[in-house]
């Protein structure tokens, strides 16, 4: 399962919109140890929606694979649970406690439950009780508009988490560059015995270095910095300053075909996405988006990533 004891563990952040099933076996084939769902609305979960549903399925390679809740009512919590007992190939689900987004902390999940510690400990406590999986995990912030990372730490232990991951920011801190704060994970990461996975800013082998230094943390979680760069995963397992051309552009050729075996036709609208990201900072990156808008036979977009990459 997960090896917590090994020296580069790679976990991929779930992000929405993002994080999707072709992505998560992309990252995976090329370095990532394990996956994360996209954040699944436990509401949503319980009653049946076919989108969130599609959203949990996941890729034969995908082991260990960990689908992310969101939700701030035990019953519905309880509930969405069970729904996922019965779902195989699931290894651990985690409770979203860092979403900063305002329509999930209004609804008292997400980054909400750092105002309110007891409750997330009661969250916690019936994941654990409830799941019929190996894992219950947490996704935290260092705090809400201030920082708290020990006390946090301290309720995710004794409510049964097997592991959490820290956020270097507070909700308030938004993605600010300048407020990340790893010293604050390695507090947390100090007074627990569970393993601690640490998060936020880590966009290439250089601030994964720094980060792993910093926190003492047992492995480390990737999120905005493999979009429009999924071979971070890649760089850091071989311990690489920077990634070949080639190399880009078979990442990026795996995606696509992972794509049209995911979503068939609506690949290439859903793809031009991810192209216009990969294309940055390549000579010629407005003319290829450019071009690429206008496709929409397959071969043809192959044939431009060929030429282009």
């Amino acid at each position: 399962m997960i090896n917590f004891q090994q020296e580069n563990l790679l976990f991929l952040a779930p992000l929405a919109g993002y994080t999707d099933l072709p992505f998560r076996k992309l990252v995976k084939e090329f370095g990532a140890d394990v996956t994360v769902s996209e954040m699944i609305s436990s509401n949503a979960l319980v009653y049946d929606s076919k989108k969130t549903l599609k959203m949990i399925q996941k890729s034969p390679n995908e082991i260990p694979y960990i689908v992310q809740i969101a939700g701030s009512d035990k019953e519905i919590i309880k509930k969405a649970v069970i729904k996922l007992n019965d779902i195989e190939g699931i290894d651990g689900i985690d409770l979203n406690c860092g979403c900063p987004v305002p329509k999930v902390v209004r609804q008292g999940a997400g980054s909400a439950l750092l105002k309110d510690l007891p409750k997330m400990s009661e969250l916690i406590e019936t994941i654990k009780k409830h799941s019929n999986k190996k894992y219950t995990s947490v996704k935290s912030r260092l705090g809400f508009d201030k920082k708290i990372p020990k006390e946090i730490a301290r309720v995710c232990e004794e409510s049964g988490a097997d592991f959490v991951t820290f956020h270097a920011r507070t909700r308030s801190d938004g993605y600010r560059s300048d407020r990340i704060d790893y010293d604050a994970v390695r507090e947390a990461k100090e007074i627990i015995t569970i393993p601690l996975i640490a998060n936020g800013n880590i966009i290439d082998y250089s601030t994964y270095k720094n980060v792993k230094k910093i926190t003492n943390a047992q492995g480390v979680m990737i999120g905005r910095g493999s979009i429009g760069n999924p071979w971070i995963f890649y760089q850091i397992k071989n311990a690489l300053e920077r990634v070949e051309k080639e190399t880009i552009k078979e990442i990026v050729m795996a995606h696509f075909k992972a794509m049209l075996d995911f979503y068939g036709d609506k690949a290439i609208g859903i793809f031009r996405k991810h192209l216009h990201l990969y294309s940055k900072n390549f000579p010629n990156a407005s003319c290829f988006r450019d071009r690429v808008n206008r496709i929409n036979d397959p071969k043809l977009l192959i044939e431009q990533i060929e030429q282009f990459f």
